[in-house]
């Protein structure tokens, strides 16, 4: 924390990052957690999207290791079940747990209280954590589809930037051409894709496309993919344009 040494709060991805999809190391969970104790801070870990991993092992959340009690630890079941449930929860050092529910109580004049208990019996009865491991293993094989199509249509004309989790991936360009243009057109043949540079705010990321994979079945990817590349892939060869 050597640019904001006066900090009182972190508020952390460390499962997958957006929208590169790196995971924080053991060694730096470690580091942060040491800054939090010494200068008596907290940490907010949203830990979205780290119920889908596809390769190895996951980290440890941040909280698992936390034995200050500095970790507020926040999800959210609009992924993993959907997002009209509108259900989040928040695992709390027992030291607030009395202030936040004190201005739960304050800030919101109800409560979801049959979705909470339907989903906590979900969850009881064995049927979340088989859904997780039946989606974990969809996400996967849409994830392998789409990017066999990316390098069958693309050929070396992209680079698929495959991450061990989450819920999109990243085409790079290896010529040099505009992400935002890219991203213009494809959206123009209706594809809902974003620019890699656009997110970037102090450091350059590179230039890409962000492709989700969720939605596009095995079935579909090469021809979703053949789709993309009538939109985009003249664009792509005559790269001057896009430069512009």
């Amino acid at each position: 924390m050597t640019r904001a040494r006066h900090a009182r709060l972190a508020v952390v991805t460390p499962s997958h990052q957006s929208p590169l999809g790196v995971a924080l190391s053991l060694p730096r969970r470690l580091a942060l957690l040491s800054w939090a104790s010494a200068a008596g801070a907290w940490i907010i870990e949203d830990d979205y999207d780290s119920e889908f991993h596809y390769v190895g092992r996951p980290l440890p959340a941040l909280k698992s290791l936390d034995r200050d009690e500095r970790v507020l630890y926040a999800g959210t079941f609009s992924k993993v079940l959907y997002p009209s449930l509108r259900l989040g929860y928040l695992v709390l050092p027992e030291s607030l747990v009395a202030a936040f529910a004190r201005s739960n109580r304050v800030r919101h004049l109800g409560h979801a209280t049959l979705e909470q208990r339907v989903v906590a019996a979900f969850m009881a009865e064995g049927y979340f954590a088989r859904h997780l491991k039946r989606m974990r293993a969809l996400y996967s094989a849409r994830r392998r589809a789409l990017a066999g199509g990316l390098e069958a249509v693309f050929g070396d004309r992209i680079a698929v930037d495959l991450k061990p989790g989450g819920m999109h991936l990243i085409a790079r360009f290896r010529a040099r051409v505009s992400d935002v243009k890219s991203a213009e057109l494809a959206q123009t043949g209706g594809f809902s894709v974003e620019a890699l540079s656009r997110r970037a705010t102090t450091h350059a990321c590179g230039q890409g496309l962000l492709l989700g994979f969720t939605n596009i079945t095995e079935a579909d990817a090469l021809d979703a993919c053949r789709r993309l590349h009538r939109v985009i892939g003249k664009s792509l060869e005559n790269q001057n344009d896009l430069c512009k």
